[in-house]
C-alpha cells in the first residue's frame, strides 16, 4: 500500500507541475461546483431561468485548460464549461452577472442565455446556442493566427453530441488541411441531452476520427486529472511548435440534467447516475492531493467553507448589480449613428 500511495504521490513530477499548481486547480474545480450548486439553488428560487450545469466535468475542464497561456493564447468553450473559464480568469461573480442577465455581465451585457461565456480581455470567445457553431469560429481563428505567425494557439471545446453536427466535421477537416494551431477537446460524458453515443456513433472512441483529418487524436479518463492534463499539455505543446491540430476525448459524465429545463430521469437511471458519481474527479483529485502530502482533509473542509462563503458574497454582489437600461435593448443589433 505504501509503494502503491509512493507511486501516485509521483504523478504530477514528471508533468511539470508543482504543489502550487495542485492546489490552484482543486481550488478552480471547487469552486466550479460550488457555483454549480448555488445556481440550482437559485433555479429553484424562481432568481434563475435557467442554468446549465458543470458538475461532473470539472476535472476534465481545468485539466484542458491549465496548460493554455492566459492573455496570449484564445479560449472557444461550449455553455458547460465554467471551469474551462474560471480558469481563463472569470471569477464567481462574472458567472453569476450572467445567470441574472446584469449590465456588467461579460459575456453579453446582460444580452445572451447564461452559460454563454465570452470575454474580450481574457480571450474567451462567445458561442451561440446551436450545437457545435463555435467550432468553425475556433479554426477561423487559428488560421488567422497562423497567418499573421502569432506565438498563440487555440483551446476548443465541445459536448459530444457536437461531434454528430456539419459544422464540426468542416472545422477539423479545415484544421487539418491547413495545419492549424488548435486543440480540439471532446467532452464526451456518452449523452446528447438525452441522446446516447451508441446512438450517435458507429465508434467506440471518437478520437478516432481525427485520422480522417489527417491529424492526432487520443481518448482518456476525463475523471482523471493527471490523464487530461498530461493529454492537452503535449496536444498545446504540438500545436505552438508547429505540429497542427489534436482531438483530445475526455469520457466524462455529467451527475445534473443537461440543463434545469431537462428531465434526465426518461432516458438514465438513478442506479447509472449514483455509479458514476463514485468516479467524481473532485474526490480523486482531493484523495490523490492527501496521499501525496498536498494537502489534508481538514484543509479541504476548511477551503470549501471558505469558498463557499466568497460564492455567497459573489450571488450577493451579482444579484444587487445593476440592470441593464431598457433603452439598450437594441444596442449592437442594428448600426448606430455616430
Amino acid at each position: 500500500m505504501a509503494q502503491q500511495v509512493q507511486q501516485q504521490a509521483d504523478r504530477h513530477s514528471p508533468l511539470g507541475l508543482t504543489e502550487e499548481d495542485l492546489l490552484a486547480m482543486h481550488r478552480t474545480m471547487v469552486t466550479a461546483r460550488l457555483c454549480d450548486e448555488a445556481q440550482f439553488r437559485l433555479n429553484r428560487q424562481g432568481k434563475a431561468p435557467f442554468v446549465v450545469p458543470v458538475s461532473g466535468h470539472e476535472g476534465c475542464q481545468v485539466a484542458t485548460a491549465w496548460p493554455m497561456q492566459r492573455g496570449k493564447d484564445v479560449f472557444v468553450p461550449y455553455y458547460r464549461d465554467m471551469a474551462v473559464c474560471l480558469v481563463a480568469g472569470m471569477t464567481p461573480k462574472d458567472v453569476f452577472l450572467g445567470v441574472f442577465g446584469k449590465a456588467d455581465d461579460p459575456s453579453s451585457g446582460g444580452r445572451q442565455m447564461p452559460a454563454h461565456w465570452g470575454s474580450r480581455r481574457l480571450g474567451i470567445i462567445t458561442g451561440s446556442s446551436p450545437i457545435a457553431t463555435q467550432i468553425p469560429h475556433a479554426s477561423g481563428i487559428a488560421y488567422a493566427m497562423k497567418y499573421r505567425g502569432q506565438d498563440a494557439i487555440v483551446g476548443c471545446w465541445f459536448g459530444d453530441g457536437a461531434t454528430s453536427e456539419g459544422d464540426w466535421h468542416e472545422a477539423l477537416n479545415f484544421a487539418g488541411v491547413h495545419d492549424l494551431p488548435i486543440v480540439f477537446v471532446i467532452e464526451n460524458n456518452l449523452y446528447a441531452i438525452s441522446v446516447p453515443l451508441s446512438k450517435q456513433a458507429g465508434v467506440s472512441d471518437l478520437s478516432i476520427r481525427a485520422e480522417g483529418y489527417g491529424f492526432t487524436g487520443q481518448s482518456v479518463d476525463g475523471n482523471d486529472v493527471f490523464a487530461c492534463y498530461r493529454a492537452m499539455f503535449e496536444a498545446v505543446d504540438r500545436a505552438r511548435s508547429g505540429g497542427g491540430p489534436t482531438l483530445i476525448e475526455c469520457r466524462t459524465y455529467r451527475f445534473h440534467p443537461h440543463t434545469s429545463d431537462d428531465d434526465d430521469r426518461t432516458y438514465r437511471t438513478r442506479e447509472e447516475v449514483e455509479e458514476a458519481r463514485k468516479r467524481d474527479p473532485i474526490l480523486q483529485f482531493e484523495a490523490y492531493l492527501q496521499q501525496s502530502g498536498v494537502t489534508s482533509e481538514d484543509k479541504i473542509e476548511a477551503l470549501r467553507g471558505e469558498l463557499k462563503e466568497e460564492v455567497d458574497r459573489a450571488v450577493d454582489e451579482a444579484w444587487n448589480a445593476p440592470d441593464p437600461e431598457p433603452d439598450t435593448a437594441l444596442r449592437h443589433v442594428f448600426a448606430e449613428e455616430g
